[in-house]
């Protein structure tokens, strides 16, 4: 078996091994998936400042805060009187007056000081904001909408990958990322729009169970216009995460997932697609 192959191999035992637990936490939803989501934003910004080492971002901050970020729509849906996302910007601003703070009294020159801030605010914004979408997906909408975001983001990743592999001849952006193809899209457009329309057979009549409570709406032609965002966002949020990385001059963000690289590496995509997922639920409803 080749290396390609090896690769490949892995990345299939990994999601099998990975995506039952995935699928149960969210099924409880609540503390334990806010939980879960919140150590994934704490990982996600430990390799993505772990990239930066050029100019010594204060780590543990941005990792705090991306970790803490998730809890805020758990927080608000405790209490009707509590809006979410309208405390979001609250959030944010107290977080940006204490990283200020803390670069103000920092030891060691002062040079560097806005690149540091930057980095460490990229941190908790890219990870600990656009996670926290997922969690609010799920307090708001339901488990069958967090689904749909998996699902649309991962079809759209895999017929990427093989339209890409055994068709892929245009580059589709070379100067960040020379393996990705037109025709890769494609598949990946596809994926996204097919994926949709399976989760709304599976769960809007009815075939699978949904917790107690909890009904998705959403109409076919819903579900072709979302798939068909997911598949723009999706690989954006993959070339903006290999922007970074090549910059950084890393191949991957990590290698917490045997064949997957990094978990940034992996939700990537989905950091991009969950919050166009809540825009689209809150509208439909």
């Amino acid at each position: 078996m080749n290396e390609k192959n090896k690769n490949l191999a892995l990345r299939v035992v990994s999601a099998l091994l990975l995506f039952p637990a995935l699928v149960w936490v969210t099924w409880l939803g609540g503390l334990p998936f806010t939980v879960l989501l919140a150590v994934a934003a704490a990982i996600s910004a430990i390799e993505l400042t772990g990239m930066f080492t050029a100019v010594r971002v204060p780590e543990a901050f941005g990792v705090a805060v991306a970790a803490l970020l998730p809890f805020v729509p758990w927080w608000t849906a405790q209490d009707a009187s509590r809006a979410y996302p309208s405390i979001v910007p609250l959030a944010l601003a107290v977080a940006a007056m204490a990283l200020l703070v803390l670069n103000l009294f920092r030891a060691g020159p002062i040079e560097g000081s806005p690149q540091r801030v930057a980095a460490s605010a990229l941190a908790w914004l890219y990870c600990g904001v656009l996670i926290s979408s997922v969690v609010g997906l799920r307090l708001r909408h339901g488990f069958a909408w967090v689904i749909l975001t998996f699902v649309t983001t991962w079809l759209n990743d895999t017929l990427a990958y093989f339209a890409g592999r055994f068709f892929g001849k245009h580059p589709l952006y070379p100067r960040v990322s020379p393996k990705k193809t037109w025709e890769g899209f494609g598949g990946g457009v596809l994926g996204s729009v097919l994926g949709a329309l399976v989760v709304k057979a599976l769960f809007g009549p009815g075939v699978l169970p949904q917790p107690e409570g909890e009904a998705f709406l959403l109409s076919w032609a819903g579900c072709v216009g979302l798939g068909l965002g997911a598949s723009v966002l999706g690989p954006l949020g993959d070339l903006c995460e290999s922007m970074l990385k090549r910059s950084a001059g890393v191949k991957d963000s990590g290698r917490l997932i045997p064949g997957h690289g990094g978990l940034l590496d992996r939700i990537d995509a989905l950091l991009f697609v969950a919050p166009w997922v809540y825009l689209w639920a809150t509208l439909a409803q």
